[in-house]
């Protein structure tokens, strides 16, 4: 292939990217604005919530757990060997709420609520139910997009708190019961190494992931053309998008909260 046409198809590929993110970045300023302006759903925003965060509890918590279970296992193993074994519990609890808990609960409920969200909306597009709610002078944003916005940024640090909870306890266990850790220095060292900081940037970092899961998803949805098939591409292409998003966020996120 010519290096002109190479060149030219990344061209017209990142334009399409930079409009795809533009209009992402209009939906979810969108959404902000309605949120300001009082126009919220209560009943519509409690379902979700129930949806989004209890329905998920259990895939993130047994998620979370066994990742801090290989992670303890892991450090454990290598720390004693160089004598070093009474900082596994801080290493735990630092690792756990920084990015293990943060990071595993935002993949966790990206991969299940994005596509839910999308697939949701998209069955919605494709059989012009959101042209007729239009017609009744009523708001997709307000009716569709707000409620899943605030129900993903409010449950999901809660799911990363009980998250980061259940991965440093399968820590605990995994590194004192096979680890040959001392239990006491292993809660000693996380007591004196952990930071607030550390707590309150791993949450915060989630309520950002929320937003993204839900404005991806919602635009994913709302944009959904060809029927049963558009619906199918576009509930993978959410999860995907949502995923990369992530991944690149969260190291921004990292290097700007901890670094």
């Amino acid at each position: 292939m010519p290096y002109g046409k190479v060149a030219e198809n990344v061209g017209n590929k990142t334009i399409e990217v930079l409009e795809e993110f533009g209009k992402v970045t209009g939906l979810g300023w969108e959404t902000v604005k309605s949120i300001f302006r009082g126009k919220t759903n209560l009943k519509l925003t409690f379902d979700q919530m129930v949806k989004i965060g209890i329905d998920s509890l259990p895939l993130a918590l047994v998620t979370s757990g066994f990742v801090g279970m290989v992670f303890a296992i892991q450090i454990a193993g290598e720390f004693v060997r160089f004598g070093a074994g009474k900082y596994v519990g801080g290493v735990m609890s630092i690792g756990m709420a920084r990015e293990l808990g943060p990071a595993i609960t935002g993949i966790v409920v990206a991969a299940r609520v994005a596509a839910a969200i999308t697939a949701e909306i998209g069955t919605m597009q494709v059989k012009e139910q959101i042209d007729a709610l239009k017609a009744l002078g009523a708001s997709p944003i307000r009716y569709l997009v707000v409620p899943r916005f605030i129900s993903t940024s409010l449950m999901l640090p809660l799911l990363t708190i009980l998250a980061d909870i259940i991965g440093f306890g399968g820590g605990y266990l995994v590194a004192t019961c096979l680890g040959s850790i001392n239990p006491v220095e292993y809660m000693s060292t996380a007591q004196q190494m952990l930071k607030t900081w550390d707590v309150y940037g791993g949450i915060l970092k989630t309520v950002i992931f929320g937003m993204i899961i839900a404005v991806i998803a919602c635009y994913k949805g709302l944009t959904t053309k060809g029927g049963a098939k558009g619906v199918g591409e576009a509930t993978t292409s959410s999860v995907v998008t949502t995923l990369l998003t992530l991944f690149i966020v969260n190291y921004f996120l990292s290097v700007l909260f901890f670094k």
